[in-house]
């Protein structure tokens, strides 16, 4: 089977409302690099072929001067918007709802333009040079079939929480072959020790092992994956659309196919460090650990245009 080139896609529609600012946009390279401008130039070095924005039309303009037009010279570009009212046919924008759906309708975005097997990221997490060519060779053999394929890269727990204030990750299971049980949402995580703890909805503390692997919301789909999220979404909406905060989260859609068996997910562990920003105390480590990656040689003192 000849190899696919597969695409990136971008989830930038946020704000970073606990950070304050559009901390996409953000310079924390020594160059005045972004953290997407070093995910796009790991995705450019491991195979991808083509890069897509998830934006608000109300940042694009901003999005496009700052960060966009750096990638059109070495990469095709293009861009999709999330909005609060693309749903499904029936369905009407709630009232007292403000924002968009969550990151599994920020994916449907994207459905008119990518036909490729693709990779899903935050813009503003910083995933590892590994990570991209770990999942870029496993979508470049990945089958459109009866049951859809998917792939997830996991982190260790402990490498992903801020000394800041908690964290929400995504707590992982897997079967004997690899593959994803389930992902379960915690919300309150903060470090306890070499591990970690989370309190549940009832005020309860809950230890985590800081071996856990979470997901980072790095996640490998082909395009199969677009029709199955569009009938989960009129699942999710049927129960959910008069909670003005409900939020159409990747694993929610995810789990449901794995457990009805139209879905497949391979877990792909990475020894890649990661690093974010979730509050802007982290921002000074964020820094010194890319300072650290360019000494090593991991990265060019300057990018330049990717």
């Amino acid at each position: 089977m000849t190899p696919r080139v597969p695409a990136l896609v971008v989830m930038a529609a946020g704000m970073g409302s606990r950070y304050g600012g559009l901390k996409q946009i953000d310079p924390v390279g020594p160059g005045g690099e972004t953290i997407l401008e070093y995910s796009v130039f790991d995705a450019l070095r491991a195979g991808f072929g083509k890069v897509v924005f998830i934006l608000r039309k109300d940042i694009e303009e901003a999005f496009r001067a700052a960060v966009g037009r750096r990638f059109e010279k070495r990469i095709a570009v293009e861009y999709a918007f999330q909005s609060l009212d693309d749903l499904p046919k029936g369905f009407a924008t709630p009232a007292g709802r403000s924002k968009p759906w969550g990151t599994s309708q920020a994916v449907l975005s994207v459905r008119g333009k990518v036909r490729e097997p693709f990779a899903v990221i935050n813009a503003d997490d910083f995933y590892g040079a590994a990570s991209f060519k770990t999942l870029a060779k496993d979508l470049e053999t990945a089958r459109e079939g009866r049951l859809a394929e998917g792939a997830m890269v996991g982190y260790v727990l402990r490498n992903t929480l801020s000394d800041h204030g908690p964290v929400a990750r995504g707590v992982c299971r897997e079967d004997a072959e690899g593959c994803l049980l389930d992902v379960t949402e915690r919300t309150k995580i903060e470090r306890a020790g070499n591990d970690a703890r989370f309190v549940d909805d009832q005020g309860e503390w809950h230890a985590l092992s800081g071996d856990s692997v979470v997901s980072m919301n790095f996640w490998g789909f082909t395009s199969a994956i677009f029709p199955l999220f569009e009938e989960e979404f009129v699942h999710f909406l049927r129960k959910n659309a008069d909670d003005p905060k409900a939020e159409f989260y990747i694993p929610t859609p995810v789990q449901r196919l794995i457990a009805t068996q139209r879905l497949r997910v391979r877990v792909l562990r990475s020894g890649a460090p990661w690093f974010g920003i979730t509050y802007r105390e982290d921002k000074p480590r964020v820094v010194e650990s890319i300072r650290r990656l360019v000494e090593d040689g991991e990265y060019p003192p300057r990018l330049g245009p990717v």
